[in-house]
């Protein structure tokens, strides 16, 4: 049984959380099945109530679950839900061997979720074998046919110039942080790569440790943007309002989100390996 570690600096909601996530994900609890109950709970970890309903709000925040008044606490019927992608990165970290691959558009959103596994792993809180960051982006030394001018839908070079600086700010700063952890011998063999290739990608894709994929499309919307002194009506591909969906790898390799995982996989590697050159800020 799943025991509660005291050595371990994660409060005790924390890792029952992790616990009952862990059984979600790989079905030992199933979509629709009901959760053991709190007073359950409590016996099984010895903790307090309060800790119980701690890890269970985790859960739920995180869409894995769902509170049924009167009932109890359900696993979620849809596995391909909304979601946060923050803690699930954070918690990859956790593993041994730890690898992310990243399709987008700048790596911004990215670039946040990493700062505290990366921070852990500076304080020796975390100490993964290996660590493998990937990053594909738009080249953004060709014309794109979007973002683009709200008026003739032209391509836009000062906003392609724009959105270089951004990919260097967020996406070569995940570089520099992971180059970091193995110039200062924290993590054995630490790499990350960013690489371009010649489309604008219209979605987001995170694949964690080959186990996890999230996925989302970017809305476009219209917004008014300060390039080279002008204020420019812009057609842009809005990151931070998509809406991410997770895939589970599970024992079954015939489900659904094992197959959207493996082919999210195939994807990323074939473009990678073919028409993605390395960047060069």
């Amino acid at each position: 049984m799943d025991a509660i570690d005291p050595d371990d600096p994660r409060p005790a909601s924390q890792q029952i959380a992790n616990f009952l996530r862990a059984a979600i994900l790989t079905r030992k609890f199933s979509p629709g099945e009901k959760l053991p109950s709190g007073p359950q709970l409590v016996e099984r970890y010895s903790v307090a109530k309060a800790t119980v309903e701690q890890a269970i709000r985790i859960l739920r925040e995180e869409g894995l679950v769902v509170s049924r008044k009167g009932s109890g606490v359900y696993v979620r019927e849809r596995t391909e839900r909304p979601v946060g992608l923050r803690p699930h990165i954070e918690r990859a970290f956790e593993s041994s061997a730890v690898t992310l691959d990243f399709a987008g558009f700048s790596g911004e959103t990215l670039h946040g979720a990493v700062a505290e596994p990366i921070d852990r792993i500076r304080e020796g809180r975390l100490r993964p074998d290996t660590l493998s960051v990937r990053l594909l982006i738009p080249d953004a030394s060709i014309p794109w046919s979007l973002p683009a001018r709200t008026d003739d839908l032209a391509d836009s070079p000062a906003f392609r110039r724009r959105a270089a600086r951004i990919v260097e700010r967020h996406a070569m700063a995940i570089v520099d942080s992971v180059e970091e952890l193995a110039r200062l011998g924290l993590v054995s063999t630490a790499t990350a790569q960013v690489r371009s290739y010649p489309a604008v990608p219209l979605f987001k894709l995170y694949i964690l440790n080959g186990e996890q994929a999230f996925f989302g499309f970017y809305p476009v919307q219209e917004h008014e943007l300060e390039l080279d002194g002008e204020s420019v009506a812009i057609w842009d591909l809005m990151g931070k309002d998509a809406t991410l969906f997770h895939f589970a790898r599970e024992v079954d390799p015939d489900t659904k989100d094992a197959q959207f995982v493996s082919q999210s996989q195939m994807w990323f590697e074939s473009i990678w390996n073919s028409v993605a050159r390395d960047y060069r800020p």
